[in-house]
């Protein structure tokens, strides 16, 4: 479809113009669309920009009434429809650059690497610690890049949740929505469980524990409420803390490592002797034990796709999307790989305090285990307050993700069209009290289980990351091809990810041998007989897309399995609708670039 075929849509002006009971106005004030709005509510608030003030209540009030309703040529297509919907949706573009760069350095840091590397660390060893999070930080960072590469270009509602939908299959994008949906659903529970299980370091007795999860739940809630710069802000706050934290403690593990603790002198590499790297007597023990690695690994990088979700409400994404994308490469190097490294060195996998090692309890991350066992005093108690800040705030982001996502649901007609509802403060409100309400099951951390729910949620929650990653890959392959097969070329991409569609193949590649180990993991596990708990509780998830997409196929009669590159819509949704300058801005800034210090261009290509 032409790109200026949404011109003819509309109003011939894109100013404010008010007329009796008609409204037309324009969502998105950088773009060349008109869009013709129309709207039931009082027209003198008709704009929540424009609105006249009726004091602080009556403005608190108004804001949550509904955004006008976008209206489309009643001619196009299903498929046209929802990409233009998605890309006018009246989500609020506040996100700045600072914004989205501490979100994708500390968005993902939470209770998959402060507790759950515990367990990998108890199932997989020293060695195997540190090769999961490798193999798997290979494959975050091809996918990321290839998530920034699209979210450039096609800054929409929902973003990944729409390209798949768009450039595979409807019902390989509504399988996998739901998956996402799933997953940020039970991600917000699963982080206050994880909440309620660091409080227990202090001592804290187990009848409060409704107390904690109470109060974690309503300040989660409070956050989002305020709107998406309600939510940057607390989450700019949250991450500083969280990369201070891992920053000190990579120094301290360091000086521990070398012998300057109080206690235990020299340490080096003892532990990857006695009692070795890897768990396990045998070669197939000791691979089994790498395997188990990789779904606590996917858990601990999950989030790291938000940089495309928050695209659509970001001030400038041709700018702050590459640059917060890139920051994904530092974040893998530094806070986990270098991290991980040392609490393999500072724990012996067999430490009876990991998670899992006698009970379902857990009393402690392994971050703090390892400041405790070398006798420093004072300095656990702090550490244990930032993991709790750090799992509220991945908790707070699965609210904003869960949210987003069932925004686009709604969109793409999946879910009931309240969901589908904004307020005038850009608020997806319905969606967020839903997963709100969700949250409460965390409740279940006053059970003596908490221990085993916790599990339960990590397993189901890491497996859906892969299924999401996967389907960024696959989009990012599908875009590539209809470019080459519609006779374009990459000269029409603001941000072209420097691993080009190879780096999605390798991270396609990853991902499938991923379930493939996993499988092996969940029919035979651990140090256990063959049984159906250790199998549901790592592959829970993949019944669950295969359901969704064999009855969405089923539904729609829809039986093809991908679109075909040369029928794929490359055109609507762009922010940049004039190509022939964007080509000649985007050869321009290459030319200066090019013309700086190799310096400098070292730093722009990796940040």
């Amino acid at each position: 479809m032409e790109t200026n075929s949404a011109n003819n849509m509309g109003s011939s002006s894109i100013e404010n113009t008010k007329e009796k009971g008609h409204i037309v106005t324009d969502v998105e004030q950088k773009d060349t669309y008109s869009i013709d709005i129309d709207t039931n509510f009082d027209p003198d608030f008709s704009s929540q920009d424009d609105a006249p003030s009726r004091g602080m209540f009556g403005d608190f009030i108004d804001s949550f009434k509904p955004m006008p309703e976008i209206k489309v040529d009643p001619n196009w297509t299903d498929e046209q429809k929802l990409t233009y919907r998605t890309a006018k949706s009246p989500l609020k573009q506040e996100l700045k650059g600072r914004h989205l760069t501490f979100l994708a350095i500390g968005g993902a840091i939470g209770t998959g690497l402060f507790i759950g590397s515990g367990t990998a660390l108890r199932t997989g060893g020293a060695a195997g610690l540190v090769i999961g999070w490798c193999i798997m930080g290979t494959m975050i960072y091809s996918m990321v890049m290839a998530l920034g590469e699209m979210a450039v270009v096609f800054p929409v509602a929902g973003s990944f949740n729409t390209y798949a939908s768009r450039f595979i299959d409807e019902s390989f994008g509504f399988a996998t929505n739901m998956n996402y949906m799933l997953q940020n659903l039970v991600v917000l529970p699963l982080e206050i469980v994880g909440a309620s299980l660091t409080v227990n370091y202090w001592g804290t007795p187990h009848k409060y524990n409704d107390g904690f999860v109470a109060l974690f739940w309503v300040v989660i809630v409070i956050i989002n409420f305020f709107g998406v710069r309600g939510y940057a802000e607390a989450e700019f706050i949250f991450s500083f803390i969280k990369i201070i934290t891992v920053l000190g403690f990579i120094i301290l593990g360091i000086v521990l490592t070398c012998g300057g603790g109080p206690v235990g002198g020299y340490i080096g590499g003892k532990y990857w002797h006695d009692p070795g790297a890897f768990v396990g007597s045998t070669t197939g023990q000791q691979f089994k034990g790498v395997c188990s690695v990789f779904v606590t690994a996917a858990f601990s990088f999950s989030g790291s796709e938000l940089i495309g979700l928050a695209s659509a409400e970001s001030a400038e994404p041709r700018k702050s999307v590459p640059a917060a994308a890139k920051q994904v490469f530092w974040r893998i190097t530094l806070f986990y790989i270098i991290s991980l490294t040392l609490i393999g060195c500072l724990i012996p996998y067999n430490d009876p305090r990991l998670i899992g090692s006698n009970s379902d309890d857990a009393t402690a991350s392994p971050f703090v285990i390892a400041i405790v066992t070398h006798g420093i005093k004072g300095l656990p108690s702090v550490v244990n307050v930032v993991i709790l800040i750090a799992v509220l705030s991945v908790g707070n982001s699965a609210i904003y993700m869960c949210s987003r996502t069932l925004c686009s649901l709604t969109e793409q007609g999946s879910l009931p069209k309240i969901f589908g509802y904004i307020d005038r403060k850009g608020r997806p409100l319905f969606s967020i009290i839903f997963v709100s309400l969700f949250g409460l099951i965390a409740f279940v951390a006053a059970s003596d289980k908490e221990g085993a729910v916790f599990n339960w949620l990590m397993a189901l929650s890491g497996l859906s990351s892969l299924f999401t990653w996967g389907g960024i890959c696959i989009s990012h392959i599908q875009f590539r091809r209809a470019l080459t097969a519609q006779g374009r070329g990459t000269d029409e991409l603001a941000f072209e990810s420097p691993l080009g569609i190879w780096g999605s193949i390798w991270g396609l590649s990853i991902i499938i041998l991923v379930f493939i180990a996993q499988f092996y993991v969940a029919v035979a596990p651990i140090g256990a007989k063959p049984n159906a708990s250790d199998f549901f509780q790592s592959y829970l998830s993949f019944p669950i897309v295969l359901a969704c997409y064999i009855g969405h196929k089923i539904w729609k009669k829809n039986w093809k399995l991908y679109k075909n590159p040369k029928d794929l819509d490359i055109d609507t949704g762009r922010r940049d609708t004039d190509l022939e300058l964007l080509k000649q801005e985007i050869a321009e800034e290459k030319r200066i670039l090019a013309s700086k210090n190799w310096l400098i261009r070292v730093y722009h290509f990796w940040c």
